[in-house]
């Protein structure tokens, strides 16, 4: 994943969040998936009071580049998707942490347990809006019952890019 700097002024304002895509790479550097969520929402707002970051997919709705991934992923068995179909994220500090990246504090709710999570994250200008970009890493002990028969390839890191137009 391509990184680049944080412009601050370019992402002043409201955004609303149109698309999130993905893909998973283990800890021995393998991509193992690759896809995005068709049901998405969110938003991204940078204003005086500080910036706020809210995402929200309905996991029902991943498709990857693999039927057998999507449907191993789709699993109520392995994922846990029937009892928790949202998963989502909700920023309670973000900060400029230098080299063109912000810090995210927040609470990740994922398969029925709520996380207090942190990471960097990129906030770059494309055509027709703005791209954050975040590769958070997932290890077995964080994803507990989400963790079921990924362990085999957990801890792994999820990179995400999630598609932002202003509102």
């Amino acid at each position: 994943m391509e990184t680049r700097a944080y412009d601050r002024t370019a992402s002043a304002g409201r955004w609303r969040v149109d698309a999130v895509d993905f893909h998973v790479t283990a800890l021995w550097g393998l991509t193992i998936a690759r896809g995005r969520f068709d049901r998405v929402d969110g938003s991204y707002d940078v204003g005086a009071e500080g910036t706020r970051i809210e995402l929200s997919v309905d996991a029902r709705s991943l498709v990857t580049t693999s039927g057998m991934w999507d449907n191993l992923l789709r699993s109520a068995e392995a994922s846990g998707i029937g009892e928790h179909p949202e998963v989502r994220f909700t920023s309670t500090d973000v900060f400029d942490s230098g080299e063109g990246k912000l810090h995210l504090k927040g609470l990740l709710e994922v398969a029925g347990k709520v996380l207090q999570v942190d990471f960097d994250a990129v906030v770059h200008r494309v055509v027709g809006g703005l791209e954050l970009e975040a590769s958070p890493v997932i290890d077995e002990q964080r994803a507990g019952k989400a963790g079921g028969q990924f362990g085999m390839i957990l801890p792994a890191t999820v990179h995400v890019r999630a598609h932002l137009t202003a509102r």
